[in-house]
């Protein structure tokens, strides 16, 4: 139920506002869920500065309306300028497209759930209790004013917080409903960008033309890759940026009706998902702009036909319309801009190394994705020769180039280019699967036709030549899954790297942040360590932590004094003043940290042999502490907790 509820908000929204703008098809499949996430930055935006609720009935209404309009404005436009039909593909062409794109979504969906394990499994990453924080303000706030969150960045006096919020609006709608707990939330999330991603790999390739057989194998291998979706799912976890990164199939299939121009269509709907885009992460606008310049250039040479008279309005109202709807959602992220470049990973890989892994569109590994990788170096070969997609080979030569200098040198130069990434090379090798699906696909398809060509003496004239072609190209693809078994082992493994029970934060964690859940009253907080995944108490259990993230606080905050100076309670009056100040009754202290080189806080150390503290609650997870004299903060006469064993 759960499942069915988050994907239906997922396409429901896209498919009403795309079918009102004439999409129609495999294309507007693929783009449903990027013009949903668009109408969510849009319509957070608008409904945040008026002061609504942020809820579904208020989403929903902004949606209805919102697809009202571009109904009414797509219907009156094409009444002066009706649009030619567009080309409809056979039956069998669709059948053909749609069992390559079940086999993507069936080895995505295999390989994501086998991976975590189990649907109420958080992350263990670092980033993880940060978003799982953010869906639960938003979602309990019911608002979708991020500026109002800066205390779970554990910056309470900031009015200007920012962080890009489109993911965390989305799930905040759906938090609680249907019995939704907030981990199996954050894990359908992360299921329904892997689901996403196959979807818009077809649609791409049928909106530029590639042979249908070819955009089966693309849509099928695009969940094999490593880069793509599963790093960033295991590595962070990259949640807003990967389902970002998840809708630029989406987007450059939309891009053909600005070569091709009917209407509005292209102009409105590239701008909806472009917004779509940069709420989810800001620095995909840097990608997005490199895109588009990148099919722009190809038109002016001539690698793309382009009517340059019928395209040139359908341009400038592109472009106007991606500025009015995009700079609003840009302009708060700038204060931040400065500690993003700064950002520093080291080198992971030799030059040499780098390149090998950017020509099998592997990342980062020790062992390169060859059954894949190979044959789609080979179908780059074949798009430069057939002319296919060429402006698709020059994503793959600048991205890939950027992604292997990224991984392998530190220079000035390097960090400049890539300081929008956080100078990080994982986000640039999760570009490189975009490339490697569709040349796998050309590759795969081609080969039918060229073991043909090579064994014709051998084949009896009476069997169709294009039927023999089908059947070696898919014999082809068969052999590259069986042996490479797509990589279901491999990234599912991955993936399990930080999907344990613990040891940032295990169920049994879980249950004592429910129990204090139970227990702690409005306005108070829970004093708890900076590393040992208590910051997701909020997320699990509506408990505010006084250390919300794992990066701390201030070293001259409270926060941080008390970090250092808790078990000091009893003969430091500052202690006693911040504790009140804080509001604070209760403390925990648990077993798993997030990084295993880290350990206990200081003023942690030793509360159960403290004076002043009172254990009242312990598994093989956690201990929780009552302070004792916290008046400020009980109620007179409410009964003590027993201890809980």
């Amino acid at each position: 139920m759960s499942a069915a509820l988050l994907l239906l908000m997922y396409w429901l929204p896209g498919l009403a506002f795309g079918a009102a703008i004439r999409l129609r098809g495999w294309v507007l499949a693929g783009a449903a869920p990027a013009l949903t996430y668009g109408l969510v930055s849009i319509g957070g935006l608008l409904i945040g500065k008026v002061g609504l609720p942020w809820t579904v009935p208020t989403f929903a209404a902004w949606a209805a309306v919102a697809s009202v309009v571009a109904f009414v404005v797509s219907h009156l436009v094409n009444r002066r300028r009706p649009a030619e039909p567009e080309e409809r593909l056979p039956l069998r062409d669709h059948l053909v497209v749609a069992a390559g794109l079940a086999v993507g979504l069936a080895v995505g969906a295999v390989t994501f759930l086998r991976g975590i394990g189990s649907l109420d499994r958080l992350s263990q990453d670092w980033d993880a209790p940060h978003h799982g924080n953010l869906v639960r303000w938003l979602a309990e706030h019911q608002t979708s004013v991020v500026s109002t969150a800066g205390a779970i960045g554990n910056q309470p006096d900031n009015t200007s917080y920012f962080y890009p919020s489109t993911y965390h609006e989305l799930l905040a709608l759906l938090l609680d409903e249907a019995g939704t707990s907030l981990p199996v939330l954050l894990n359908l999330g992360a299921l329904s960008t892997v689901l996403i991603w196959p979807v818009g790999i077809a649609a791409l390739g049928l909106a530029w033309r590639l042979p249908p057989l070819a955009v089966a194998f693309a849509a099928a291998v695009s969940t094999w890759f490593s880069p793509f979706p599963y790093d960033s799912l295991w590595r962070g976890p990259l949640w807003p940026y990967v389902a970002g990164i998840a809708l630029i199939p989406a987007l450059l299939a939309l891009v053909k009706y600005l070569v091709e121009p009917r209407g509005v269509t292209g102009p409105v709907a590239i701008a909806v998902v472009v917004a779509g885009m940069v709420g989810l992460q800001t620095s995909l606008a840097v990608i997005v702009f490199a895109l588009l310049l990148i099919i722009f250039l190809c038109c002016v040479f001539r690698q793309v036909p382009i009517d340059w008279r019928r395209a040139w309005p359908t341009l400038l109202a592109t472009v106007l319309l991606g500025l009015v709807v995009s700079v609003p959602l840009i302009l708060p992220s700038l204060g931040a801009a400065s500690g993003v470049t700064a950002a520093l990973w080291s080198s992971e890989a030799t030059p040499a190394g780098a390149f090998g892994q950017m020509l099998t569109f592997s990342g980062v590994v020790a062992f390169p994705q060859w059954w894949i990788g190979l044959p789609a170096l080979l179908g780059i070969f074949v798009m430069v020769r057939r002319r296919l997609m060429t402006w698709m080979v020059v994503v793959y030569a600048v991205f890939g180039v950027l992604y292997a200098a990224t991984v392998s040198l530190e220079t000035p130069l390097v960090h400049q280019l890539t300081g929008f990434f956080y100078n990080d090379h994982w986000r640039l090798a999760a570009l490189l699967p975009l490339p490697g699906s569709i040349a796998f696909g050309v590759f795969t398809a081609a080969a039918g036709g060229w073991l043909v060509e090579r064994r014709r003496s051998r084949i009896p004239s009476s069997w169709p030549t294009e039927r023999v072609a089908v059947a070696a190209s898919l014999v082809v693809f068969l052999l590259l899954a069986a042996v490479s078994g797509a990589y279901v082992g491999r990234n599912s493994s991955r993936l399990a790297q930080t999907y344990g029970n613990g040891p940032t934060v295990s169920a049994a964690e879980q249950e004592a942040y429910r129990w204090l859940g139970e227990r702690v009253r409005p306005g108070e907080r829970v004093m708890n360590d900076v590393v040992d995944g208590s910051a997701w108490m909020y997320a699990v259990a509506k408990v505010e932590p006084v250390v919300w993230t794992f990066y701390g606080t201030p070293p001259d905050s409270p926060q941080t004094y008390l970090a250092r100076n808790l078990n000091k309670v009893a003969t430091s009056p500052r202690v006693r003043e911040e504790l009140d100040e804080l509001r604070v009754r209760y403390v925990i202290v648990g077993r798993g940290f997030v990084r295993p080189e880290r350990k206990t806080a200081q003023g942690l150390v030793g509360l159960g042999r403290t004076e002043g503290f009172r254990e009242v609650f312990e598994n093989e997870g956690a201990t929780i502490y009552e302070i004792e004299g916290q008046e400020g903060v009980v109620a007179d006469g409410e009964p003590t907790p027993e201890p809980n064993r």
